[in-house]
């Protein structure tokens, strides 16, 4: 498993917030270096830090100068590759070579522009808010986390992280898809909201079929159906079940399990009356038992 750079600590009582940040925008031609606020990069949100590809100190620590200049030399620096995501096709262009570090499946993206001049990546069935978190993780090492996020906040970037899965399992970064999973889980906690049908489905749709994501929304949709304070039944998952019946049966599976060993009544036994065919509400006295 690959994991992102690190910074290792400074000397003395040197901090990198005195220091001069110079960031470039990949996406655009350059026309500075411009000059990004001294404030830790590491506390910019991932939608601003996504407009922006990089920075790097221009005085570091004794000592500290060639392993940074290793590591911009190997990662931050070298061909730049474009990648359009979403229905309004928003392009970010990122360095190769980070791309390639942490995932497989841009490696091979990589070869396949190689061979073809001119290529680019298209991702237009993935969310862009969930690439600008991919952006921040690359970059940064880290997404934002949802417990500092206003209430109103909490739910569009649970969901956005639930989109970050999907875009993770698709190109291969288990590590960022952990994070994802963690951060959607604690803002439908702190939200006090779960996903309803229409976001559950696309998980089936668009996951591996062991992926961790399809266990946590099966049962999520079973403990919804034997909540005993709700009047949904699983007919509200109707859709979900004609969509997937994986996610059917991981449903069933999620009840079983949570049922805890109770076993129902055996309905072979006793009065029959509950399965005779008449007017509903109307009580036969047959004695017929099957």
């Amino acid at each position: 498993m690959d994991t992102p750079p690190h910074t290792p600590p400074l000397y003395r009582n040197s901090s990198f917030d005195s220091l001069d940040i110079l960031y470039c925008d990949f996406a655009y031609q350059q026309k500075g270096p411009f000059r990004m606020p001294t404030a830790n990069i590491a506390e910019t949100t991932a939608k601003t830090f996504a407009e922006y590809a990089f920075a790097l100190p221009l005085h570091v620590p004794k000592g500290y100068w060639l392993l940074i200049h290793v590591l911009a030399l190997r990662l931050l620096s070298g061909p730049l590759m474009d990648i359009y995501v979403g229905k309004t096709k928003r392009q970010w262009s990122l360095h190769r070579n980070l791309l390639s570090y942490h995932s497989t499946w841009f490696r091979e993206q990589i070869k396949d522009e190689i061979k073809e001049k001119g290529g680019k990546v298209e991702l237009f069935d993935d969310d862009p808010r969930a690439f600008e978190l991919l952006v921040k993780w690359l970059y940064q090492g880290k997404i934002d986390s949802v417990s500092t996020m206003a209430m109103d906040k909490k739910w569009d970037y649970a969901f956005a992280c639930q989109q970050l899965y999907i875009l993770c399992d698709k190109i291969d970064l288990p590590q960022l898809k952990n994070l994802a999973i963690d951060q959607f889980r604690r803002g439908c906690y702190e939200a006090g909201l779960v996903p309803g049908p229409e976001e559950m489905l696309p998980i089936y749709q668009r996951t591996s079929p062991i992926s961790p994501f399809r266990k946590l929304v099966s049962r999520i949709a079973a403990r919804q159906i034997m909540d005993p304070n709700t009047t949904k039944d699983a007919s509200m998952y109707k859709d979900c079940f004609a969509g997937s019946p994986d996610f059917a049966v991981d449903v069933v599976n999620a009840i079983k399990e949570g049922a805890g060993g109770t076993l129902f009544e055996d309905p072979t036994e006793h009065d029959g009356c509950h399965y005779h065919d008449h007017s509903l509400g109307y009580r036969c006295d047959s004695g017929v038992y099957k």
